[in-house]
């Protein structure tokens, strides 16, 4: 192993960091960077000649020392309390091959507790990857994780999503990265602030509807919970009232209006009232003259509100053709995982370009139900972005990080500009 893996973390509110280069260097400099640090900030001040004292002319002592407070410091720290500021950064090895995650998903409860167990290091490489099992793809199962202490860790990590990979991910940088895993750059989902964010330019964005809610139209009660608690319940988790925010806004300075779905209110399904936003939007922007996005994620029409929902197919479509057809108007649509049901069969595939991010979900109807019907076997993968743009189902594949710049390159390519500084 030449190189050793980088460790940071906040110890009492200073930032400690661990550097080691490479295994030639011995511990001399990891030594001389602790007694420096501990020495500069005085840190353990009633201990500190009794911890940092060692004998020059015995390295082997030396070396046993240093990796057992090494292995102490470590261990101390995932034991505390004190999780929110705190960060581990894996150096040149994924995140399945380190210990710290061996640790924190793994060790049982008891081991957590038990004073005397401790995070064994090793020099060796080989001996470190035959003492620890950290294959992420034959990691425990969820029954197995739910009983480890990750729960109490689940604040700081989240997993990739995509089955080839399940990398751990640093939440605090999770945002950054536009959710997109730095591993396998597999895009995961956004919710509908974040997509504002990342499309709208900052403090242009003006919403529309906002006070718009469903009323329970058919009554629709389940033996679970009521519709009208469940519609509460997602309102108060997500901060929005329906499962779609419209508005107006900026791109690189163009004016435009936009809706985007969110898939964590009901799952993006799409009510009366997600409608009739989306057909407001689209009046609005025919009548400014505005190119229009909508971005679609949503598992289809909302079950709980019977025909309704279905409706708003039709009146979708038919406030698409008044401002296509006749208005000559330039509409995108942006098909994210995953967008299917009733949304993909109307004004999904209704855009003028119509753009799909990498691996979205992408299916009028889902794999189960295809197979349990017409009694075929579906192709794993079929339904993804990559194979039906193959087969000519949408126009572009365009990651996350590029996709603003492609719009505004569209909106000028059909003749929409930026506003006038003045």
């Amino acid at each position: 192993m030449d190189d050793f893996t980088i460790f940071s973390w906040d110890f009492e509110n200073q930032l400690f960091e661990i550097y080691k280069d490479q295994l030639s260097c011995g511990l001399s400099e990891l030594k001389k960077a602790l007694s420096s640090y501990f020495h500069s900030n005085d840190l353990n001040k009633g201990s500190k000649s009794e911890n940092l004292q060692y004998d020059s002319d015995n390295d082997e002592t030396q070396s046993s020392y240093w990796n057992d407070y090494i292995n102490r410091c470590i261990n101390n720290y995932l034991r505390s309390q004190t999780c929110l500021d705190s960060s581990i950064l894996i150096g040149n090895e994924n995140y399945s091959n380190s210990y710290i995650y061996d640790y924190i998903f793994r060790e049982s409860v008891n081991d957590h507790e038990s004073e005397s167990s401790n995070i064994q290091t090793s020099m060796n490489g080989n001996d470190f990857q035959n003492n620890q099992n950290l294959d992420i793809n034959k990691s425990a199962n969820d029954s197995e994780i739910e009983s480890s202490p990750m729960e109490k860790y689940k604040h700081l990590w989240l997993r990739c999503e995509n089955e080839n990979c399940y990398a751990l991910i640093y939440k605090k940088f999770f945002k950054s990265q536009l959710n997109v895993c730095e591993h396998c750059e597999y895009h995961m989902k956004m919710n509908s602030s974040d997509r504002i964010e990342l499309l709208i330019d900052p403090d242009t964005f003006n919403p529309m509807n906002e006070d718009m809610f469903s009323l329970d139209p058919i009554e629709f009660h389940s033996e679970e919970e009521l519709y009208k608690d469940r519609l509460d319940s997602y309102q108060r988790e997500t901060g929005i009232t329906e499962a779609v925010q419209t508005g107006t806004g900026q791109l690189n300075g163009i004016p435009v209006a936009i809706g985007v779905m969110d898939f964590e209110f009901i799952g993006g399904s799409m009510g009366s009232v997600v409608g009739e936003k989306i057909t407001r939007l689209i009046e609005y922007a025919g009548d400014k003259s505005l190119p229009l996005i909508l971005v679609c994620a949503s598992g289809g029409a909302r079950m709980q509100e019977g025909s309704l929902s279905l409706m708003q197919m039709a009146k979708i479509s038919f406030a698409l053709y008044d401002y296509q057809v006749n208005k000559k108007l330039f509409y995108v649509s942006i098909l994210t995982s995953p967008t299917t049901g009733g949304v993909l069969a109307s004004f999904g595939m209704l855009g003028d370009i119509i753009i799909a991010e990498p691996n979205a979900y992408i299916a009028f109807a889902g794999k189960r139900v295809i197979e349990e019907t017409l009694n075929i076997t579906i192709p794993e993968g079929s339904q993804e972005a990559e194979p039906l743009f193959e087969n000519g189902l949408f126009d572009l594949i365009v990651p996350r990080y590029l996709l603003k710049r492609v719009l505004s390159e569209l909106f000028q390519l059909h003749n929409y500009f930026p506003l006038n500084k003045n």
